[in-house]
């Protein structure tokens, strides 16, 4: 590439005041300078807004939704105001590390790249044990990688870069109605048409605290992932059941924590004894027979 091309970053934002000056501090830190934020203000009720404005960064762009909607409806339309070659997503709980940009935008150089990705840190600050560990110890995968994320998800929406030319014809790139997973929806069909490649360094820290999305809603999200798996299951679109074993496996998963969270001791009890992933099996039976305050402290679902 003769020249630095343009980053579009999208944030979006719905009451994300808590943690947005450090977001915005890691993107300002870039040492990669060609990028411009969206920042989709998805109707906040708190300083969001103020916080944002106090900035005064001329690469900043300000935008309010006319109305709220869920998380995913929001990034398709934080998508259509961007004027880059490539995409990239910081959550307002988020931190990029200075090099984020520079290492992946490098690897573009390959025309058959769509998306690039790469590691990063998972930050709890309430666990009992270690606060901060690195989300996938193993080398990361690049190529065509369809059949590992089948097996193992393991990437951040927050390392994610996109093409912008491989999605632009689409009137909406997320799948809003499995919101609470859209990601993973978009990146494993995308993985099954490009190449990726990826940074075994990690980039950027994912934060863990009970405001998120998921953590708040978490039955809707069991709920939908298990729609999900039914659909794909049905469809074939990722081949036979036993290519999807791991995510069959997941929303049995879901389904065992959504039992104890209606108090359906004994049924999950049952299930739990019968599941087939021990690691899996004794989060869950830490849930099942430990108070959420201290469950939490212990492991992350996510």
């Amino acid at each position: 590439m003769s020249k630095s091309p343009l980053v579009s970053v999208i944030m979006n934002c719905y009451n994300g005041e808590k943690y947005l000056t450090e977001s915005l501090n890691s993107l300002l830190r870039q040492n990669y300078s060609n990028w411009e934020l969206i920042f989709w203000d998805n109707l906040s009720t708190d300083n969001s807004k103020k916080i944002f404005k106090s900035f005064n960064e001329k690469r900043f762009k300000y935008f309010l939704a006319d109305k709220h909607t869920v998380l995913y409806e929001a990034r398709n339309l934080a998508i259509k105001k961007t004027s880059g070659d490539y995409i990239a997503f910081l959550d307002t709980d988020d931190i990029w590390s200075k090099d984020k940009l520079s290492s992946q935008i490098k690897l573009f150089s390959d025309e058959k790249i769509g998306l690039v990705y790469g590691n990063y840190w998972r930050y709890n600050p309430v666990s009992f044990f270690n606060k901060k560990k690195l989300a996938k110890k193993n080398n990361l995968p690049k190529g065509k990688i369809t059949e590992f994320l089948l097996k193992e998800y393991f990437i951040g929406m927050l390392t994610v870069v996109i093409r912008k030319k491989l999605i632009e014809d689409k009137e909406s790139v997320f799948n809003t109605k499995f919101d609470m997973l859209s990601d993973m929806d978009f990146i494993l069909r995308f993985s099954k048409m490009h190449d990726f490649e990826c940074v075994n360094n990690p980039i950027a820290t994912y934060r863990i605290h009970k405001d998120q999305l998921q953590n708040k809603n978490f039955l809707i999200q069991a709920e939908q992932f298990n729609e999900w798996y039914e659909k794909i299951r049905s469809s074939k679109e990722f081949g036979e059941e036993k290519k999807i074993n791991t995510i069959k496996n997941k929303a049995k998963f879901f389904k065992i924590l959504s039992l104890i969270y209606k108090k359906k001791y004994f049924r999950s009890l049952m299930d739990i004894i019968f599941y087939p992933n021990n690691l899996e099996k004794i989060k869950l039976f830490i849930i099942l027979f430990m108070p959420n305050f201290i469950s939490n402290k212990i492991i992350n679902l996510r």
